[in-house]
């Protein structure tokens, strides 16, 4: 099987595109960033592509790219997305449409590029969309951009799975926590600057709110995306699959 990941040079999907890799999938690294993408793919055995998932001409430039490279393409990771912290009343426009260009908009053109194509060809395949423990959780102050954007794939997640079943197309979301990437680093920074904390302390707190007492690894949520992609999964869709350690918002 292949699998295209978007956001892959670096986080959760850098982790997802190694650990598919390490179980025998063929896998495309894309990322907006086409030197990240190639470097991890050239540490896997992978192919490596630009891809800005704002662009409906480069999702499908990089899915014919991906489809010369590998074996017709059956599985899918909207993994791209972007965050920042600005208080509800300070929002300014450019960055509310920032964040829903990316975060929302890209996994719809993602999602429904792919299944056209996917259609055209008359295969099934399987999409996973990776959304947000703040998909479900708007208990937080600073991120209502982020909040309303993953708000938006799970519900987009359950229209798409809804409505592309008939073609064998399966469609799942997953609604990681506080998961240790460098995109966590910055928010460590810029929440403790909003709340008079060090990151470290602020850091503390993510873990106290987890019962399973660590912040989360990329590897963590990788291994549920693997299983929504792969044949254990054969009859779950529609799907918002919390990997958090039981984490909850303060």
């Amino acid at each position: 099987m292949s699998v295209l990941v978007t956001g892959a040079g670096r986080g959760i999907g850098e982790a997802t595109a190694r650990l598919m890799a390490q179980r025998g999938f063929e896998v495309a690294v894309t990322d907006i960033d086409e030197r990240a993408a190639t470097h991890v793919a050239e540490e896997i055995g992978a192919v490596g592509l630009k891809l800005d998932v704002t662009s409906r001409e480069s999702i499908r430039q990089a899915i014919l790219a991906a489809e010369e490279a590998l074996s017709p393409l059956e599985g899918w990771v909207s993994n791209a997305g972007v965050s920042s912290m600005i208080a509800f009343l300070d929002m300014p426009d450019d960055e509310w449409q920032r964040m829903l260009a990316v975060n929302e908009t890209g996994v719809f053109y993602c999602g429904q590029e792919f299944a056209r194509h996917l259609v055209a060809a008359g295969r099934p395949g399987a999409i996973v969309n990776v959304a947000s423990m703040a998909a479900k959780q708007g208990n937080v102050p600073y991120l209502s951009h982020y909040i309303a954007s993953k708000f938006a794939v799970v519900g987009l997640t359950q229209a798409m799975a809804y409505e592309l079943g008939p073609h064998g197309i399966r469609v799942n979301s997953v609604c990681p926590g506080w998961v240790a990437t460098a995109m966590q680093e910055r928010e460590l920074v810029w929440e403790g600057e909003l709340r008079g904390m060090t990151p470290e302390q602020v850091r503390r707190t993510f873990i106290d709110n987890t019962p399973l007492g660590r912040v989360e690894s990329g590897d963590d949520v990788a291994r549920t995306i693997a299983f929504l992609l792969g044949p254990d999964a054969v009859f779950v869709t529609g799907e918002a699959l919390n990997i958090n350690g039981g984490a909850f918002m303060d």
